[in-house]
Protein backbone atom coordinates (compact mmCIF):
# COMPACT_ATOMS: atom_id res chain seq x y z
CA UNK A 1 0.00 0.00 0.00
CA UNK A 2 1.09 3.25 -0.97
CA UNK A 3 0.47 7.06 0.41
CA UNK A 4 1.41 9.67 -1.81
CA UNK A 5 1.16 13.20 1.37
CA UNK A 6 0.98 16.61 0.64
CA UNK A 7 1.18 19.63 3.61
CA UNK A 8 0.17 17.32 6.81
CA UNK A 9 0.49 17.70 10.22
CA UNK A 10 3.34 14.97 11.71
CA UNK A 11 1.32 13.03 13.96
CA UNK A 12 -0.66 11.97 10.20
CA UNK A 13 2.38 11.66 8.73
CA UNK A 14 3.95 9.26 11.47
CA UNK A 15 0.20 6.73 11.03
CA UNK A 16 1.20 7.06 7.49
CA UNK A 17 4.80 5.71 7.75
CA UNK A 18 3.60 3.25 10.51
CA UNK A 19 0.72 1.92 7.98
CA UNK A 20 1.96 2.58 4.47
CA UNK A 21 4.86 2.91 2.21
CA UNK A 22 5.06 6.87 2.34
CA UNK A 23 6.32 9.25 -0.23
CA UNK A 24 6.28 12.89 0.40
CA UNK A 25 5.35 15.33 -2.51
CA UNK A 26 6.03 19.06 -1.80
CA UNK A 27 3.72 21.32 -3.86
CA UNK A 28 5.99 24.19 -3.21
CA UNK A 29 8.91 23.10 -4.99
CA UNK A 30 9.59 24.24 -8.22
CA UNK A 31 7.71 22.22 -11.18
CA UNK A 32 10.29 20.27 -12.46
CA UNK A 33 11.42 18.16 -9.21
CA UNK A 34 7.63 17.64 -8.77
CA UNK A 35 7.43 16.36 -12.05
CA UNK A 36 10.42 14.47 -11.88
CA UNK A 37 8.59 13.14 -8.45
CA UNK A 38 5.27 11.89 -10.46
CA UNK A 39 7.24 10.26 -12.69
CA UNK A 40 9.41 8.18 -10.05
CA UNK A 41 6.33 6.88 -8.28
CA UNK A 42 3.53 7.18 -10.79
CA UNK A 43 3.01 3.17 -11.20
CA UNK A 44 3.07 2.65 -7.51
CA UNK A 45 0.99 5.22 -6.18
CA UNK A 46 -2.74 3.87 -5.09
CA UNK A 47 -4.26 6.47 -2.56
CA UNK A 48 -3.49 10.19 -2.39
CA UNK A 49 -3.79 12.40 1.03
CA UNK A 50 -4.74 15.74 0.33
CA UNK A 51 -5.72 18.87 2.37
CA UNK A 52 -7.89 22.05 1.91
CA UNK A 53 -4.78 23.94 0.28
CA UNK A 54 -3.77 20.55 -1.91
CA UNK A 55 -5.82 17.84 -3.65
CA UNK A 56 -5.90 15.93 -6.55
CA UNK A 57 -6.85 18.21 -9.72
CA UNK A 58 -7.37 16.53 -13.15
CA UNK A 59 -3.59 16.86 -14.20
CA UNK A 60 -2.61 14.57 -11.35
CA UNK A 61 -5.18 12.18 -11.53
CA UNK A 62 -4.34 11.41 -15.24
CA UNK A 63 -0.22 10.87 -13.84
CA UNK A 64 -0.97 8.57 -11.27
CA UNK A 65 -2.89 5.35 -12.98
CA UNK A 66 -3.05 2.85 -10.17
CA UNK A 67 -4.91 5.76 -7.99
CA UNK A 68 -7.73 4.00 -5.90
CA UNK A 69 -8.17 6.36 -3.61
CA UNK A 70 -8.25 10.05 -2.06
CA UNK A 71 -8.34 10.85 1.63
CA UNK A 72 -8.63 14.32 1.86
CA UNK A 73 -7.40 15.75 5.29
CA UNK A 74 -10.16 18.14 5.38
CA UNK A 75 -14.05 18.96 5.25
CA UNK A 76 -14.18 20.51 2.01
CA UNK A 77 -12.89 18.41 -0.81
CA UNK A 78 -13.19 21.79 -3.36
CA UNK A 79 -9.66 20.62 -4.62
CA UNK A 80 -10.82 17.23 -5.90
CA UNK A 81 -12.03 16.48 -9.29
CA UNK A 82 -14.69 14.68 -8.19
CA UNK A 83 -16.02 14.44 -11.72
CA UNK A 84 -13.21 12.49 -12.89
CA UNK A 85 -12.68 10.64 -9.49
CA UNK A 86 -16.58 9.15 -10.37
CA UNK A 87 -15.37 8.74 -14.23
CA UNK A 88 -11.99 6.85 -13.44
CA UNK A 89 -13.71 4.95 -10.22
CA UNK A 90 -11.65 6.64 -7.50
CA UNK A 91 -13.02 6.67 -3.90
CA UNK A 92 -12.61 9.77 -2.20
CA UNK A 93 -13.06 10.53 1.97
CA UNK A 94 -13.04 13.62 3.63
CA UNK A 95 -13.38 14.14 7.36
CA UNK A 96 -16.71 15.99 8.33
CA UNK A 97 -18.19 16.65 11.45
CA UNK A 98 -14.86 16.19 13.79
CA UNK A 99 -14.04 20.56 13.04
CA UNK A 100 -17.67 21.31 13.29
CA UNK A 101 -16.96 22.97 16.59
CA UNK A 102 -13.87 24.56 16.16
CA UNK A 103 -14.73 26.32 13.21
CA UNK A 104 -18.15 27.41 14.51
CA UNK A 105 -15.73 28.51 17.83
CA UNK A 106 -13.78 30.64 15.63
CA UNK A 107 -16.89 32.17 13.50
CA UNK A 108 -18.01 33.33 16.66
CA UNK A 109 -14.56 34.68 17.77
CA UNK A 110 -14.44 36.62 14.42
CA UNK A 111 -17.65 38.30 15.12
CA UNK A 112 -16.98 39.45 18.39
CA UNK A 113 -13.28 40.26 17.94
CA UNK A 114 -14.47 43.11 14.55
CA UNK A 115 -17.40 44.08 16.72
CA UNK A 116 -15.81 45.11 19.82
CA UNK A 117 -12.33 45.64 18.08
CA UNK A 118 -10.08 43.33 20.14
CA UNK A 119 -7.06 42.84 18.02
CA UNK A 120 -6.66 46.99 17.90
CA UNK A 121 -7.66 47.62 21.27
CA UNK A 122 -5.08 44.99 22.25
CA UNK A 123 -2.56 46.58 20.19
CA UNK A 124 -3.25 50.09 22.03
CA UNK A 125 -2.90 48.95 25.13
CA UNK A 126 0.37 47.02 24.28
CA UNK A 127 1.90 50.24 22.71
CA UNK A 128 1.08 52.03 25.88
CA UNK A 129 -1.39 54.28 24.39
CA UNK A 130 -3.96 53.27 26.90
CA UNK A 131 -2.01 55.78 29.68
CA UNK A 132 -0.30 57.99 27.10
CA UNK A 133 -4.11 58.60 25.20
CA UNK A 134 -6.60 57.30 27.25
CA UNK A 135 -9.32 55.24 26.87
CA UNK A 136 -9.79 53.48 23.47
CA UNK A 137 -13.03 54.88 21.01
CA UNK A 138 -16.33 52.74 21.71
CA UNK A 139 -17.08 50.00 19.51
CA UNK A 140 -20.48 48.10 18.54
CA UNK A 141 -21.96 45.47 20.96
CA UNK A 142 -22.32 42.11 19.25
CA UNK A 143 -25.17 40.31 21.28
CA UNK A 144 -28.48 41.43 19.87
CA UNK A 145 -26.83 41.70 15.96
CA UNK A 146 -29.03 39.56 13.13
CA UNK A 147 -26.32 37.01 11.92
CA UNK A 148 -27.08 35.77 8.47
CA UNK A 149 -25.91 32.25 7.59
CA UNK A 150 -25.02 31.59 4.18
CA UNK A 151 -25.27 27.52 4.61
CA UNK A 152 -27.16 25.99 7.00
CA UNK A 153 -25.45 22.76 7.02
CA UNK A 154 -23.50 21.23 9.84
CA UNK A 155 -21.13 24.14 10.33
CA UNK A 156 -23.42 26.63 9.89
CA UNK A 157 -26.33 25.40 12.18
CA UNK A 158 -23.50 25.13 14.83
CA UNK A 159 -23.03 28.55 14.49
CA UNK A 160 -26.20 30.01 14.75
CA UNK A 161 -26.61 27.93 18.00
CA UNK A 162 -24.25 29.74 19.58
CA UNK A 163 -25.23 33.20 18.30
CA UNK A 164 -28.44 32.34 19.47
CA UNK A 165 -26.72 32.36 22.78
CA UNK A 166 -26.14 36.18 22.06
CA UNK A 167 -29.54 36.67 22.07
CA UNK A 168 -28.93 37.18 18.43
CA UNK A 169 -31.88 36.81 15.88
CA UNK A 170 -31.01 34.37 12.99
CA UNK A 171 -31.69 34.38 9.09
CA UNK A 172 -30.01 32.06 6.64
CA UNK A 173 -29.75 31.44 2.92
CA UNK A 174 -30.00 28.01 0.90
CA UNK A 175 -31.36 26.19 -2.30
CA UNK A 176 -34.66 25.59 -0.08
CA UNK A 177 -35.87 26.05 2.93
CA UNK A 178 -34.40 23.60 5.46
CA UNK A 179 -36.56 22.13 7.85
CA UNK A 180 -34.04 22.44 11.12
CA UNK A 181 -34.55 25.79 10.83
CA UNK A 182 -38.02 26.16 11.42
CA UNK A 183 -37.27 29.10 14.22
CA UNK A 184 -34.92 30.91 11.76
CA UNK A 185 -35.80 33.50 9.00
CA UNK A 186 -35.65 32.12 5.96
CA UNK A 187 -34.01 34.57 2.54
CA UNK A 188 -34.74 33.50 -0.45
CA UNK A 189 -31.23 34.99 -2.00
CA UNK A 190 -28.39 35.91 -0.57
CA UNK A 191 -28.55 40.09 -1.09
CA UNK A 192 -32.15 39.71 0.64
CA UNK A 193 -30.07 37.80 4.05
CA UNK A 194 -27.33 40.71 3.81
CA UNK A 195 -29.70 43.35 3.56
CA UNK A 196 -31.54 41.66 6.58
CA UNK A 197 -28.79 40.85 8.78
CA UNK A 198 -25.89 42.86 10.68
CA UNK A 199 -23.26 39.80 10.54
CA UNK A 200 -23.48 37.83 7.26
CA UNK A 201 -21.21 34.52 7.49
CA UNK A 202 -20.10 32.27 5.32
CA UNK A 203 -20.54 28.57 5.92
CA UNK A 204 -21.43 27.27 2.84
CA UNK A 205 -19.56 24.42 0.72
CA UNK A 206 -17.56 25.79 -2.66
CA UNK A 207 -19.08 24.73 -5.51
CA UNK A 208 -18.97 26.60 -9.28
CA UNK A 209 -22.72 27.77 -7.89
CA UNK A 210 -21.18 29.32 -4.41
CA UNK A 211 -17.62 30.97 -6.17
CA UNK A 212 -18.21 34.55 -5.46
CA UNK A 213 -21.58 34.40 -3.92
CA UNK A 214 -20.11 37.23 -2.04
CA UNK A 215 -20.41 40.01 -5.21
CA UNK A 216 -20.83 43.99 -5.19
CA UNK A 217 -24.17 43.53 -4.61
CA UNK A 218 -24.36 41.46 -1.79
CA UNK A 219 -21.77 43.77 0.02
CA UNK A 220 -23.64 46.77 -0.63
CA UNK A 221 -26.76 44.97 0.79
CA UNK A 222 -24.91 44.24 3.82
CA UNK A 223 -24.19 48.00 3.99
CA UNK A 224 -21.40 50.30 5.65
CA UNK A 225 -22.49 48.97 9.20
CA UNK A 226 -22.42 45.43 8.08
CA UNK A 227 -19.82 42.46 9.07
CA UNK A 228 -18.53 39.89 6.44
CA UNK A 229 -17.44 36.69 8.02
CA UNK A 230 -15.76 34.15 5.96
CA UNK A 231 -14.98 30.78 7.51
CA UNK A 232 -15.79 28.49 4.04
CA UNK A 233 -13.48 29.05 1.20
CA UNK A 234 -11.66 32.15 0.33
CA UNK A 235 -13.06 32.49 -3.79
CA UNK A 236 -16.77 32.67 -2.08
CA UNK A 237 -15.67 36.02 -2.05
CA UNK A 238 -14.81 38.64 -5.16
CA UNK A 239 -12.02 39.51 -2.96
CA UNK A 240 -11.83 42.78 -5.23
CA UNK A 241 -14.94 43.89 -4.57
CA UNK A 242 -14.52 43.08 -0.59
CA UNK A 243 -10.95 44.99 -0.50
CA UNK A 244 -12.64 48.30 -2.35
CA UNK A 245 -15.62 47.93 -0.42
CA UNK A 246 -13.71 48.09 3.10
CA UNK A 247 -11.34 50.92 1.80
CA UNK A 248 -14.20 52.93 0.83
CA UNK A 249 -16.60 51.97 3.89
CA UNK A 250 -19.04 50.67 1.91
CA UNK A 251 -18.53 47.70 4.16
CA UNK A 252 -18.29 47.88 8.73
CA UNK A 253 -15.91 45.21 8.65
CA UNK A 254 -14.61 41.89 8.03
CA UNK A 255 -13.37 38.83 9.77
CA UNK A 256 -11.43 36.73 7.79
CA UNK A 257 -10.12 32.69 7.85
CA UNK A 258 -9.56 32.02 3.88
CA UNK A 259 -8.55 33.86 1.14
CA UNK A 260 -8.72 33.80 -2.40
CA UNK A 261 -4.83 33.09 -2.99
CA UNK A 262 -3.42 31.41 -0.46
CA UNK A 263 -1.07 32.41 1.42
CA UNK A 264 -1.35 35.25 0.01
CA UNK A 265 -3.85 38.06 1.44
CA UNK A 266 -4.40 41.75 -0.25
CA UNK A 267 -1.66 43.98 2.23
CA UNK A 268 -4.54 46.79 1.87
CA UNK A 269 -6.23 45.01 4.48
CA UNK A 270 -3.19 44.66 6.99
CA UNK A 271 -3.92 48.40 8.46
CA UNK A 272 -7.34 48.13 8.82
CA UNK A 273 -7.82 48.22 12.13
CA UNK A 274 -12.18 46.81 11.47
CA UNK A 275 -10.75 43.53 9.69
CA UNK A 276 -9.54 40.81 11.79
CA UNK A 277 -7.29 38.18 9.49
CA UNK A 278 -6.51 34.57 9.92
CA UNK A 279 -4.27 32.15 7.99
CA UNK A 280 -6.99 29.31 8.02
CA UNK A 281 -7.12 27.60 11.28
CA UNK A 282 -10.89 27.13 11.49
CA UNK A 283 -10.12 23.32 12.06
CA UNK A 284 -6.59 24.26 13.39
CA UNK A 285 -6.65 22.85 16.90
CA UNK A 286 -5.21 19.46 18.52
CA UNK A 287 -8.26 17.75 18.76
CA UNK A 288 -9.61 18.67 15.57
CA UNK A 289 -6.52 17.71 13.59
CA UNK A 290 -5.75 14.21 15.53
CA UNK A 291 -9.71 13.53 14.70
CA UNK A 292 -9.14 14.45 11.52
CA UNK A 293 -5.86 12.22 10.79
CA UNK A 294 -7.46 9.40 12.16
CA UNK A 295 -10.06 9.42 9.76
CA UNK A 296 -7.83 9.74 7.28
CA UNK A 297 -5.93 6.63 8.24
CA UNK A 298 -9.59 4.81 9.43
CA UNK A 299 -10.72 5.29 5.53
CA UNK A 300 -7.45 3.94 3.94
CA UNK A 301 -7.50 1.33 5.92
CA UNK A 302 -10.83 0.79 5.77
CA UNK A 303 -10.08 0.51 1.61
CA UNK A 304 -7.54 -1.55 1.03
CA UNK A 305 -8.92 -4.13 3.71
CA UNK A 306 -12.36 -3.97 1.26
CA UNK A 307 -14.29 -2.04 3.89
CA UNK A 308 -16.65 0.49 3.98
CA UNK A 309 -14.86 3.29 4.14
CA UNK A 310 -15.80 5.51 7.20
CA UNK A 311 -16.62 9.29 5.22
CA UNK A 312 -16.86 8.04 1.36
CA UNK A 313 -17.86 11.55 -1.15
CA UNK A 314 -17.36 9.66 -4.01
Amino acid sequence: MTCSSVQVQPYLLEALEEKFTLHKLDTTTEPDKAARFLRSHRDSIRAVVGTAFVGADAELIDQLPNLEIVSSYSVGVDKIDLAKCKEKGIRVTNCPDVSTDDVADLALGLMLAVSRRLCPIDRYVRSGLWSKLGDYELTTKFSGKTVGIIGPGNIGMAIAKRAEAFGCPISYFSRSKKPACINYNYCPTVVDLAANCDILVVACALTPDTRHIINRDVIDALGPEGVLINIGRGPHVDEAELVSALLEGRLGGAGLDVFQDEPNVPEELFKLDNVVLMPHVGSATVEARKAMADLVVGNLEAHFLNKPLLTPVV
